[in-house]
């Protein structure tokens, strides 16, 4: 176990100084939700009222989510350039374990989108969010679990398909239904009926839900749901990232 460590830190460590050197992608990637935040959430003051409660202790949760999905997805791009470049390859012929390869990289992953989460909590307590800190631990959890599982399979995603062309359309057939359905920027119930009952299908609607219900804490079922969908997706993506780096290393 020791020696896993070791080994997914080499190479969480290569990963971040590769962003260091350039973070300009990490900068955008914290752009569109703090400008939802600033410039959607006002918006919302209506709609949010009708449901009672703080709008950004609403808001924010959603955005916190939605941080962990699309940044995460993109985490793929930069495996497809290491593997053109041949870094991939050199990794082979090293006695590293394979899913040590996976998880130095999500590590990365993680402090990033961990970096994000505190900004936008921050910018959001700035702004008026009513959460207690217990809540807000509890959500970035979970929030991490979900980002270490996007990452986890746009990783897979990666070495599967090696284009970003192909991977693109693919991650943005995904992401749209995501978006609409996970009730990310508005109640679902404000929708048909049709539309909410679909979303009900959609698990990540119940881990935007779960986070909602910690910042605002009710302990009750929606927050047992969105636990138990966080660790499902969690489980299988990292299950699906370790077995393609093993078959990309055999």
């Amino acid at each position: 176990m020791s020696t896993f460590f070791r080994e997914s830190w080499i190479v969480f460590n290569r990963q971040l100084r590769m962003n260091l050197r350039n973070p300009a992608w990490v900068i955008i990637g914290m752009l569109q939700p703090v400008l939802y935040l600033l410039l959607f959430g006002p918006l919302l003051e209506p709609v949010i009222a009708q449901l009672g409660g703080n709008k950004y202790t609403w808001f924010v949760p959603g955005m916190l989510v939605q941080l962990g999905i699309f940044g995460a997805f993109f985490a793929g791009f930069s495996l497809i350039g290491e593997w053109r470049e041949g870094v991939i390859e050199a990794e082979r012929v090293t006695p590293a374990h394979r899913s040590a390869l996976l998880f130095g990289r999500l590590y990365r992953d993680l402090l990033q989108l961990f970096v994000q989460a505190v900004i936008l909590i921050g910018l959001g307590l700035i702004l008026g969010m009513d959460a207690s800190f217990g809540g807000i631990v509890l959500g970035v959890v979970l929030t991490l679990m979900l980002g270490g599982a996007c990452a986890a399979a746009s990783n897979a995603l990666a070495l599967t398909t090696k284009s970003e062309d192909v991977m693109a359309p693919v991650i943005n057939v995904v992401m749209m239904p995501v978006l609409l359905l996970s009730g990310i920027l508005l109640p679902m119930s404000f929708g048909a009926g049709w539309l909410e009952r679909l979303s009900d299908f959609m698990p990540i609607k119940h881990i935007v839900d779960a986070v909602r219900a910690s910042f605002f804490g009710d302990y009750d079922s929606s927050l047992l749901w969105g636990v138990g969908w966080t660790v499902v997706l969690f489980g299988l993506a990292v299950w699906w990232g370790t077995s393609v780096f093993k078959k990309e290393n055999a």
